[in-house]
């Protein structure tokens, strides 16, 4: 398994790198443009009413302008759970990033089933062209599984690391037997809870940002891995991740070991 090869989104046709780019850390134009150049191209971006990261913004304005917006997978998030809504700065926010399109739309945080007319709503900004998929992000894992089934949802925004790992049992297994669905994890470093030497058990020392993107990644269910950064120096650091490979069963283990701990610790 190559961290540095690109992979086809679920069944979405999408080619994504194994990183995924969030917009709401402050990182400055740089940093997004380094990583687009080392091939992450999922970039994620909200619908609020004021609109998130600037930088990002002229980054993929730049991206568009250079004729390579084909290289580019533009996920929205959007929180509003309302038509009316969506249907008012979807097309705004798009006009910003100077793109008629969004590659995916990513219904934002969502602990039960979305209501009907919400995946009505989002089907007919397909039909229309505005977006190409439908994607969901929560919290709550035992809702994926139906809607895996039902199949109108594209792709998965769930939540996985050393310590929340109940995706493994609860999520994954479901998208393994057919693959329809892209599969994509948020919290790696768990809040950067996994990276402070004082809450790990004794005698081991944290795992760097770099070991929590390999640990995710690791597991062959995720398609990409997001992260966030503050700077660019944060950024290079992250990006160090797609020149590893897999963790071996010793890393694994001792990274559960510490997931184990941190959540009894938790309870």
């Amino acid at each position: 398994m190559d961290f540095n090869s690109k992979v086809i989104l679920g069944h979405t046709g999408l080619k994504v790198g194994r990183l995924g780019i969030s917009s709401s850390y402050g990182a400055n134009a740089k940093a997004f443009e380094e990583a687009f150049e080392r091939g992450c191209n999922y970039f994620t971006w909200g619908t609020f009413i004021k609109g998130p990261s600037p930088e990002m913004k002229s980054v993929i304005n730049n991206i568009v302008r250079k004729g390579k917006r084909d290289q580019l997978v533009i996920a929205l998030f959007n929180y509003f759970h309302s038509n009316l809504l969506t249907d008012v700065f979807i097309p705004k926010r798009l006009k910003e990033l100077g793109t008629d399109h969004a590659d995916v739309l990513i219904l934002g945080y969502y602990s039960y089933p979305p209501a009907r007319h919400i995946i009505e709503g989002a089907l007919r900004l397909k039909e229309k062209g505005i977006i190409r998929h439908i994607g969901l992000s929560g919290h709550n894992r035992k809702l994926f599984p139906d809607l895996i089934k039902d199949g109108q949802i594209n792709v998965f925004h769930v939540r996985y690391n050393a310590v929340n790992r109940g995706a493994e049992t609860e999520v994954f297994p479901f998208i393994d037997k057919s693959k329809d669905q892209g599969i994509v994890s948020f919290t790696a470093t768990r809040w950067g809870q996994l990276l402070h030497q004082k809450k790990m058990p004794q005698g081991i020392s944290a795992p760097s940002a770099v070991d929590c993107y390999r640990f995710v990644l690791s597991n062959p269910a995720v398609d990409v891995c997001m992260m966030g950064a503050k700077n660019t120096d944060m950024m290079r650091e992250n990006l160090a991740t797609l020149d590893t490979g897999p963790m071996n069963e010793e890393e694994l283990s001792k990274m559960r070991k510490i997931g184990d701990y941190l959540k009894k610790a938790k309870s």
